[in-house]
């Protein structure tokens, strides 16, 4: 072979290892740079993920929260309606009390027997002969004395007061009588003594609230004392 020849044969040897390398490398860099943007693209998602870990906790912090300060805000609205029921039945009870202390409750309003021509008109308080009793609140005396102070024997001994919100009270029974008609009393004060006058099967004190002074207008005393605050 003629060296002109071998040297036209190496030239093209030369050229296609070098055209072989070029490929080779771009193959190389097209490798590596599809390699780099992967990496880049999962980079990037991870910390996407990490971001959106980040604001959901946070959302869930802020919901607890809200949660929280709604939850704070319903105990206290339910603490200051309780707080504001009590001072409003304190309010109202004020001026009202009970006729007797240490008693037990024994014949109650509308109760039926054969003590009574009709059922029971009152609320009887079982106490000894003698025991203090008080006006539930203040008023004028409108009726005192014996048989049942004009509402007939079967009540003894009676008082009626009228009050200022247009109802009667009426205490019977009663062993002494400590007041007058027109006289003014104060819630507390004595106006009686309790006894077993009248129609009596033993000591106590029979109450009445009354939307008139006469026998015949009375009223379930309890539910009236309890709607002011005051319980028996």
């Amino acid at each position: 072979m003629s060296k002109r020849a071998e040297s036209h044969i190496s030239k093209s040897s030369l050229f296609r290892t070098r055209a072989t390398v070029l490929v080779a490398g771009v193959g190389v860099v097209a490798t590596l740079g599809a390699g780099v943007a992967m990496a880049a693209e999962q980079s990037s998602g991870s910390g996407f993920t990490g971001a959106s870990a980040s604001v959901e906790a946070q959302a869930v912090k802020a919901q607890a929260k809200a949660q929280a300060q709604a939850a704070t805000k319903k105990a206290e609205a339910a603490a200051k309606k309780k707080a504001e029921a009590k001072a409003a039945a304190k309010k109202k009870a004020a001026g009202w009390g009970n006729p007797v202390k240490n008693y037990t409750l024994s014949a109650s309003y509308a109760q039926a027997g054969g003590m009574w021509s009709h059922k029971h008109s009152g609320q009887d308080f079982a106490v000894p002969v003698g025991t203090k009793v008080a006006a539930v609140h203040n008023g004028t005396v409108v009726k005192a004395g014996p048989n049942g102070a004009g509402d007939g024997p079967a009540y003894g001994n009676a008082v009626v007061i009228k009050h200022d919100n247009g109802r009667y009270s009426q205490y019977a029974h009663l062993s002494k009588v400590g007041v007058k008609v027109g006289q003014k009393v104060k819630t507390g004060q004595e106006i009686a003594r309790s006894g077993n006058t009248g129609n009596s099967s033993g000591p106590h004190l029979h109450f009445e609230i009354r939307t008139s002074p006469n026998y015949g207008s009375a009223i379930n005393p309890v539910s009236f004392m309890r709607s002011l605050g005051v319980n028996f």
